[in-house]
């Protein structure tokens, strides 16, 4: 099985010993309904397919990589000394051949590097994450000034997608008035109706990004619910697999 044909490889002007991988829900052994390329040893998969799964990723990664527990928190792990599976929501490492990941099925995964290839991070970006605090906190561990860094959006589900409640809306407008071009009224059908949102979580993590002096941004024009061929959605199909997205310092 050639897996690399399934997988997504990040356009983006990173230094070339930075290596990154994207995959997909192609390409793996498991049964519906986490067909087929399913990451994720938490949503109820059965164990031996996510192992099999796991070991295909052999030929193309250096080492194991570091899974997480995530949390939705902002949390970030070293990858370089990490030897269990921390508790966290972002990873950093310095040292070749360290694999950072996260795993997603329609929150954002959101990669980072600086421009001389010394630092790479990984981070899991639901709007949970991001309102925490979760990018700040990642590119505070990476220990670079904004400006040297680069970003890369994998996957994730768009705003016309993505129903949020108003008091989501109300946590971000209240730490970034700007972010409430980020979120559009789905309106209500009568005057007791609950207001909806619709939420750009690309547009929340560029807010954030931005923010820290990160403005060389790439990918983010993709949709995990929206595009089923391709990847798994929370959303949309409850239970479901996970994508992986990988950086390493080769």
């Amino acid at each position: 099985m050639n897996l690399i044909e399934h997988c997504i490889i990040p356009d983006w002007p990173a230094p070339p010993n930075v290596r990154a991988l994207q995959t997909t829900r192609a390409g793996g052994v498991s049964s519906a309904p986490y067909a087929s390329f399913n990451l994720g040893s938490h949503v109820g998969d059965v164990p031996l397919a996510v192992a099999r799964n796991r070991m295909f990723l052999n030929g193309l990664l250096p080492a194991e990589p570091v899974w997480l527990e995530q949390v939705h928190g902002q949390v970030v792990a070293n990858a370089d000394t990490a030897d269990c599976r921390p508790s966290a929501d972002a990873s950093v490492a310095r040292h070749r051949a360290s694999v950072c990941v996260v795993m997603t099925a329609d929150c954002l995964p959101i990669l980072l590097c600086d421009r001389h290839g010394t630092v790479v991070a990984a981070v899991h970006a639901g709007w949970k994450g991001l309102a925490a605090g979760v990018v700040e906190a990642t590119v505070s561990a990476m220990k670079i000034e904004g400006q040297q860094l680069m970003a890369w959006f994998g996957p994730a589900i768009s705003q016309s997608a993505f129903e949020v409640g108003a008091e989501v809306r109300e946590l971000f407008v209240a730490a970034d008035p700007a972010s409430d071009a980020a979120f559009v009224s789905r309106g209500g059908t009568h005057q007791h109706a609950v207001q909806k949102f619709h939420a750009d979580l690309y547009a929340l993590a560029r807010l954030r990004l931005n923010a820290l002096g990160i403005t060389r941004i790439y990918g983010g024009d993709r949709c995990t619910y929206r595009e089923g061929e391709q990847f798994f959605s929370f959303r949309r199909d409850g239970a479901t697999g996970r994508m992986g997205t990988f950086i390493w310092i080769e």
